[in-house]
């Protein structure tokens, strides 16, 4: 079962980076501009914790568009189909 865990997160990553570069390529083609429709959330501003001789930056941010989800549920079919033969 955690060989399937591991998978899984590849297949997504996987979906994550093909569903951005087909946003960031299709979003000045007018009737295919919505695919690159989406929201941005997280946390803008950095968190910053100074100790003196340790500095950790801590910030979040995820681009969810219209391409990254369809990719991202293609690839986990795909993969899941390849990954039960």
């Amino acid at each position: 079962m955690r060989k399937y865990f591991w998978y899984n997160l590849l297949f997504i990553l996987i979906g994550v980076v093909l569903g951005s570069l087909v946003s960031s390529l299709t979003s000045g083609v007018s009737f295919l501009s919505w695919l690159s429709f989406g929201k941005s959330f997280g946390i803008e501003s950095p968190f910053m914790l100074d100790l003196s001789i340790l500095k950790i930056t801590f910030a979040l941010m995820i681009n969810l568009n219209v391409s990254t989800i369809i990719f991202i549920i293609l690839s986990l079919l795909i993969g899941n189909t390849i990954i039960k033969k």
